[in-house]
């Protein structure tokens, strides 16, 4: 076998469920055990047996050579000094014993049973006959049984195997699937409970370790976001009274780049603060039916009369008008900033895309999503702080909704073609994001 083929034999990757290896496991070592104890039973029969035919066997001895020595008269195929009577047979009697012999033939199906006797004038009466075909037959009649039995064994142990692997099986998927909604950030699910189960194994050892592991994560992560927020917070009053100050200072050019400074320090201080009500999951929408189509029209016309707003196909959703707003305008404000015009905003149904004609998102976005203070590479992500496709993505949360990114490419190409530009969607959801926590706002009559 060459090289390369062992490579991709070994490149090659099995994966089986669990309660299949505890079946093949447990079916394997019935099967071994059922060889063994078939093996122990067959020989232990067998040798039974050829001891009650030698029994036999040296009373037919004894009675054929009473009548010899009576009336001289040979019976049961008895013969005196058999030529054929097996040496280690001869020497024995020839001691003076008597004894008998099982001699085993490769040709012959059954062993042949010698019985001999030492005569009183020195001579060897000696007869022997075949293993009886009833014994023969119980023997194979008992292979038969343990044959079957050996089966039986097996199957039963795969049986056996899949129930318990199954058992333990669907408490590990149940595991896996909380830790994975504990990953996506439902800080209510607990792997302990989701498992359930009245016996306890090392699954509820796992569990307990994952539960333990998810409340250290979110006590840090709540602590992280209280310090953020705190800060945020302390920094909002001394940002706000220097933008304040700046504007009573005397017009100029000075005057212009501290007031833009301070500015963009307060849109961050906001932005941060923003941020880390996101983080704490306790943002709720204010629900109302739109328009789609005519929400985002209306709202990009209003923001950049130069895009161009494509409605395919309207459609009335129930969101938040306010949280819908702030998502497209960060999706707008980034495609600006880091990508080229046009810039297009297409609404199909419930389905809103944004796309520009830069050089696209970095890997780093594609692969892990925003991240906040990280603004990818130069080329794109020169200036800002990273936390526009945070809030955009913290706020699709909240209305239950799903935002995704992707480069455009030429059909066909490879990724290290350069990307001809960049294409934010955001996925509104079917039904209102009651599972956010969100509430309805009901419209007043109208008089």
């Amino acid at each position: 076998m060459s090289r390369t083929m062992w490579g991709k034999l070994r490149g090659l990757s099995l994966r089986t469920g669990l309660r299949w290896k505890l079946s093949a496991a447990i079916a394997l070592v019935g099967a071994l055990v059922a060889l063994a104890l078939s093996l122990v039973v067959h020989n232990a029969a067998r040798v039974s047996m050829l001891d009650n035919a030698r029994d036999l066997q040296d009373e037919r001895a004894q009675f054929a050579q009473r009548i010899y020595e009576g009336t001289g008269r040979l019976q049961f195929g008895a013969k005196v000094d058999d030529p054929n009577i097996p040496g280690e047979l001869r020497e024995k009697t020839a001691e003076g014993r008597r004894a008998t012999y099982v001699a085993e033939d490769d040709e012959a199906s059954t062993p042949d049973i010698w019985a001999a006797v030492p005569l009183k004038d020195g001579r060897v009466l000696s007869l022997h006959s075949p293993f009886r075909d009833r014994s023969a037959t119980i023997m194979k009649d008992l292979d038969q049984a343990l044959i079957i039995g050996s089966i039986a064994v097996v199957f039963g142990g795969c049986a056996l195997g899949v129930l318990i692997g199954g058992q333990l099986s669907r408490r590990l998927r149940k595991a896996a699937a909380a830790a994975g909604q504990v990953a996506q950030g439902h800080t209510g699910v607990r792997v302990g409970e989701a498992i359930g189960g009245v016996v306890r194994d090392e699954t509820d050892d796992l569990a307990r370790s994952v539960d333990a592991m998810a409340d250290a994560l979110r006590q840090r992560l709540e602590a992280e976001r209280r310090v953020t927020a705190d800060i945020a917070h302390e920094l909002r009053t001394p940002v706000t009274g220097l933008l304040t100050a700046a504007e009573l200072l005397p017009p100029g050019r000075p005057s212009e780049l501290v007031k833009d400074r301070a500015q963009a320090m307060r849109t961050l201080v906001e932005d941060v603060l923003e941020v880390a009500r996101l983080d704490s999951a306790t943002e709720r929408a204010e629900l109302h039916d739109i328009l789609l189509g005519e929400f985002v029209s209306r709202r990009v016309a209003v923001r950049d009369s130069g895009i161009r707003v494509d409605v395919v196909h309207e459609s009335e959703v129930t969101t938040d008008p306010r949280r819908l707003e702030r998502i497209l305008g960060n999706l707008l404000a980034n495609a600006a900033k880091h990508g080229r015009t046009p810039v297009e905003v297409t609404v199909e149904g419930r389905v809103l895309r944004v796309r520009d004609h830069g050089p696209g998102f970095p890997e780093e976005l594609l692969d892990e999503g925003p991240s906040r203070f990280r603004t990818g590479s130069s080329d794109r992500a020169g200036h800002g702080h990273g936390l526009g496709l945070t809030i955009a993505a913290g706020q699709a949360r909240v209305l239950g909704a799903r935002l995704t990114f992707r480069n455009v490419r030429p059909p066909g190409s490879s990724p290290e073609v350069p990307a001809e530009g960049a294409v934010a969607v955001l996925w509104l959801p079917e039904h209102a994001p009651t599972s956010t926590g969100s509430f309805p706002v009901l419209p007043f009559p109208k008089k």
